[in-house]
């Protein structure tokens, strides 16, 4: 290692970053891992870096999904991908005005809290610009692994754009060289 400071913790979105997004999924059986997400995240956790889970789940707030299903749907992502060291949701929809739902910063802070860590030493690795706001808003670092469904301006506007999960693991490990721009300025 170059004496780089590792982040303290990588916090990952959920539908769309680690798992398939099958919208508003209550259905254990449907939960089917992206590729590079058991490559990413055994990178992270070999070099005892603690990993999360941040993910909006508006069915809930919305009437179409229970918390019990959500929460048997995060034990199956648990059981293909192995044990995140926390889980944030938020469940409400996205005219609640909740500081929680992503954009807003409180599932990254509110990790970070539980892990007892500084938001500032988190990595935020999402698929769309409200987890990178959301990342940004917080404190920490975003890393955009843009699929199919991620608006252009939004890759457009990423700062630190990876092809996939495996390349946003390694720009997470080196997260204190991540502080400047796409451009490569100063932050």
């Amino acid at each position: 290692m170059s004496g780089r400071t590792l982040p303290a913790a990588v916090l990952f979105d959920r539908d769309g970053t680690l798992i398939e997004d099958v919208p508003y999924n209550g259905d254990p059986a449907r939960v089917v891992p992206l590729p590079g997400a058991h490559e990413a995240l055994a990178l992270l956790r070999r070099r005892g870096v603690r990993t999360g889970v941040v993910s909006n789940q508006s069915g809930i707030g919305r009437g179409l999904l229970t918390v019990r299903q959500v929460v048997a749907v995060n034990a199956r992502v648990e059981r293909l991908l192995g044990p995140f060291d926390v889980w944030r949701i938020c469940p409400h929809r996205p005219d609640d005005g909740c500081p929680c739902r992503k954009p807003a910063p409180g599932l990254v802070l509110s990790a970070a809290r539980a892990l007892g860590v500084a938001p500032e030493r988190c990595v935020v690795i999402g698929d769309i610009g409200g987890d990178m706001e959301a990342a940004a808003a917080a404190g920490a670092t975003g890393v955009l692994v843009p699929t199919p469904l991620t608006r252009p301006e939004e890759v457009a506007r990423a700062l630190r754009p990876a092809p996939d999960l495996p390349a946003a693991a390694r720009l997470a490990l080196g997260a204190a060289a991540l502080s400047v721009t796409k451009g490569g300025g100063p932050r």
